[in-house]
């Protein structure tokens, strides 16, 4: 290889380097300092609340009925811990939701699931902070819920935006399911094409949870817990005005709410919102080692955090199983907390602590570790 080659392969190289680090590079200390931005409190983050019913455990696919009487395969070691670990989380949660006077020992079913009232009072109760979503429904109300319809959670296949929050008061999560269940039962009509399903004229009989008000989660929460507040959209690379109608109304929220609280989004454009709007607050990027071949070179570029020069966060928040990454030990060393999602079992959390200041868990109690 010639000098000059040799030379001009080093200097790309260089150009490279510098590139990578000005795109994945965090908000400056400087201006951390200046618009007087909290740190992430130090505590463990229960995913969606300390909830008996909802995402837990580890991948589904390990286990066809982790609640049921199915054996787990003998390779499967880590599962059975897992399954084991889970129990223990389950059984915690119920006696949290219980002592903050949600249900009660004769409730059958879930007594907290994920995203509700009981289940981010009982993470209150055992000492956890929370994470949590935030969507918008077709009167304008800004919810707490995850997925973009509620089928996993309540057996409804519609969309949340397509139905009124009145509405959402009268479908139980997890109706009829079993502590521990990582889903709801399919509602009659909820597999016809299109979905027979329609909301009850009343509310069901006995103890149940539905999607709540965000307004009403920060009135349970009252500053008990630190808040890791996910603004959710379902295409995070749009912007149009439900975005923004999400943005400015659950902002307003937070900042007549009286509690520790930090901001997240798989969204760039949400997190650059509360560069361009909000500075004071911690923000943070949500992110995970998406494929190239799989998830389309939109998803790619954004596990690699090549679009953090829009959103300039104070932390990353990343899938648990990328903590070694490159990308995510370059954020570190420029200075972005990472904060790890979502540590299901104490096998986990093993693999990745290292690499993580903070965790995002759910399905295993980590003070027992």
């Amino acid at each position: 290889m010639s000098s000059k080659l040799l030379r001009n392969v080093v200097l790309a190289g260089v150009a490279a380097a510098g590139a990578a680090a000005w795109a994945v590079a965090p908000r400056t200390f400087n201006d951390k300092r200046r618009n007087f931005v909290p740190s992430i409190p130090e505590v463990w983050y229960a995913h969606r609340g300390l909830h008996d019913a909802g995402s837990g455990l580890v991948n589904p696919s390990d286990v066809e009925d982790y609640s049921g009487d199915n054996p787990v395969s003998a390779e499967a070691d880590s599962a059975s811990g897992s399954i084991a670990e889970n129990a223990d989380y389950v059984a915690l949660a119920r006696r949290m939701a219980m002592k903050a006077g949600y249900g009660n020992p004769d409730v059958a079913g879930p007594i907290a699931p994920e995203n509700s009232l009981a289940a981010f009072a009982a993470a209150c109760e055992a000492g956890y902070g929370i994470e949590l979503d935030l969507q918008l429904t077709l009167d304008g109300q800004v919810v707490v819920v995850h997925d973009a319809d509620l089928l996993r959670v309540a057996g409804d296949p519609r969309r949340v935006e397509d139905l009124t929050y009145d509405e959402l008061t009268r479908i139980p999560l997890f109706h009829g399911s079993k502590p521990g269940d990582l889903k709801a039962k399919p509602l009659p009509g909820a597999d016809a094409n299109p979905p027979l399903v329609v909301t009850p004229s009343a509310a069901p009989d006995g103890y149940y949870q539905h999607v709540p008000l965000f307004s009403d989660v920060l009135k349970v929460v009252a500053g008990r817990a630190p808040l890791i507040v996910e603004y959710k959209f379902s295409n995070n690379s749009a912007w149009d005005a439900r975005t923004e109608e999400l943005m400015e109304k659950g902002h307003a929220l937070l900042e007549a709410y009286d509690g520790p609280y930090v901001i997240e989004s798989f969204h760039p454009g949400a997190v650059n919102w509360y560069k361009e709007h909000h500075p004071e607050v911690c923000r943070g990027q949500l992110s995970w080692p998406a494929k190239l071949q799989k998830d389309g070179p939109v998803e790619w570029a954004a596990g690699l955090l090549a679009f953090d020069w829009m959103s300039r966060p104070d932390f990353v928040a990343y899938d648990w199983t990328g903590g070694a990454s490159p990308q995510v030990r370059l954020a570190r060393a420029m200075g972005a907390m990472p904060v790890s999602w979502t540590v299901r079992s104490s096998d986990e959390l093993a693999q990745c602590d290292q690499y993580f200041d903070r965790h995002i868990f759910e399905a295993f109690v980590p003070d027992a570790q």
